[in-house]
């Protein structure tokens, strides 16, 4: 016998991707709905934006590399290189340049939708992800960013979270632009490396970032990135700085005064959140969770980050000579329901079908008619769509967590009743066909 030695495809994901089965999608859906509601009530219009950009629109080529990779999912169409959007916020700088005649200023904006990051995975970081953003585009009012977290913390709470739950952590661009020139580092290069760097001292600790702020770190599956190499007394003098307790820089002063006007005390200045996104230039902020989660591992961890934002004032002019500051804030969906699978016990049922079971195949018609009485009142319900006896799809019922089956064979026919089986008690019961939907809306 000849084997076929074809290898097959493999069932496997590719690193940082997830299927997500229902009852995460369906507590998914439910804050969807939340946020729905609240921008509604807020006031902001509903966006799509394609999941391509043009590359240089997004922001992320390397001119000095073949394939523009770093970061970004890209391919090369014709003489264009495409990539996945990486955020929400750039296609909407492209959108609003695009639009701009045409926007009301300031132009507020919400928009649901996935973005894709060619970055190593880790625990929780996804090369996929759903994002929630919301924006103004077109005003420098203090005002604007205030609301943002503002609405930011009404979404939490309708998803049900408590204030202890979590913290809306403010602080400023502006205050790492005085500490760059105090510390006279002028390289457009340094300054990206210092910024991721400074970034990622909520996920990794003071003493891991400040190698980072240094020669470099080496992660524990041997992978080396390049450090800032700034000096110790620089590294130093940063350390001192990000103690800092309280605000001192004006835009950070006339927010506190409407959070104050909102009644809004959910906050904390905290210095040290930086966002490592270069186009940042005032106000920036950061929703951080306070409780304990269980990872993969089931090891406990403290969840911190579950998104933030802030001002980008020049990036839609990046596009053209438009005057269009903007500030926006966004959420990683997955990663709050995860959280909130853990913190919350949802009452969120998944509705399965009433199952129809086939005992003639030449009574079609005799199923369908009951199928179409239990569908038009409302009652999830299908007629067994396999093959098999009684057994199997008794088996499948069972499997798919249906209510109740449904028996219809040729006694049931002859009385004109059909025999309702409780698949959670076991219990029959023989029902006149007027009188099923009632008897089934109990079980269900």
């Amino acid at each position: 016998m000849v084997k076929n030695n074809k290898s097959k495809p493999s069932k496997e994901l590719p690193s940082g991707f997830v299927d997500r089965q229902e009852k995460e999608l369906l507590i998914r859906d439910f804050v969807i709905s939340n946020i729905k509601e609240v921008m509604i009530k807020y006031g902001f219009q509903y966006l799509e934006t394609p999941s391509f950009e043009y590359t240089d629109s997004i922001g992320k080529f390397l001119p000095d590399k073949e394939r523009p990779d770093q970061g970004v999912f890209s391919f090369k169409d014709e003489k264009n290189w495409l990539s996945l959007r990486y955020d929400l916020t750039a296609p909407l700088a492209r959108y609003v340049a695009k639009n701009y005649l045409e926007l009301p200023k300031p132009f507020k904006r919400y928009q649901l939708g996935s973005v894709w990051r060619n970055e190593k995975p880790g625990p929780g970081r996804f090369r996929e992800f759903l994002q929630f953003d919301a924006d103004y585009v077109g005003t420098r009012s203090p005002q604007a960013d205030a609301e943002l977290c503002v609405l930011i913390s009404e979404i939490l709470d309708k998803c049900g979270l408590d204030k202890n739950d979590y913290t809306v952590k403010i602080s400023s661009r502006k205050f790492i632009d005085k500490l760059f020139d105090q510390l006279k580092i002028t390289s457009k290069d340094q300054k990206s490396t210092t910024l991721r760097a400074l970034d990622k001292i909520d996920r990794l600790g003071w003493e891991e970032s400040k190698k980072l702020l240094s020669e470099g770190r080496k992660d524990k599956s041997g992978d080396y990135t390049k450090g800032a190499k700034l000096k110790k007394d620089q590294i130093k003098t940063i350390e001192n700085a990000l103690k800092s307790k309280s605000a001192s820089s004006e835009d950070i002063l006339e927010i506190i005064k409407i959070f104050e006007a909102f009644n809004f005390t959910n906050y904390k200045f905290d210095p040290s959140v930086i966002r490592g996104l270069e186009y940042y230039t005032g106000p920036v902020f950061e929703v951080n969770l306070n409780f304990e989660v269980k990872n993969a591992k089931g090891q406990t961890i403290q969840f911190g980050s579950i998104g933030g934002g802030g001002r980008y004032d020049n990036l839609v002019s990046n596009f053209g000579n438009f005057d269009c500051p903007a500030t926006g804030i966004s959420i990683g969906l997955d990663r709050l329901v995860f959280a909130l699978m853990q913190k919350k016990d949802f009452k969120l049922k998944s509705t399965r079908p009433v199952v129809i079971c086939i005992f003639d195949k030449n009574k079609t018609k005799e199923y369908v008619g009951i199928l179409n009485r239990l569908r038009s009142s409302n009652v999830s319900s299908e007629i067994y769509p396999g093959e098999g006896k009684l057994k199997k799809q008794m088996e499948y019922a069972n499997k798919i967590g249906s209510p109740a089956v449904i028996l219809y064979g040729e006694d049931e026919i002859k009385l004109g009743k059909v025999t309702l089986k409780n698949l959670a008690t076991g219990n029959e019961s023989s029902v006149k066909i007027e009188d099923l939907v009632d008897e089934i809306k109990k079980i269900i």
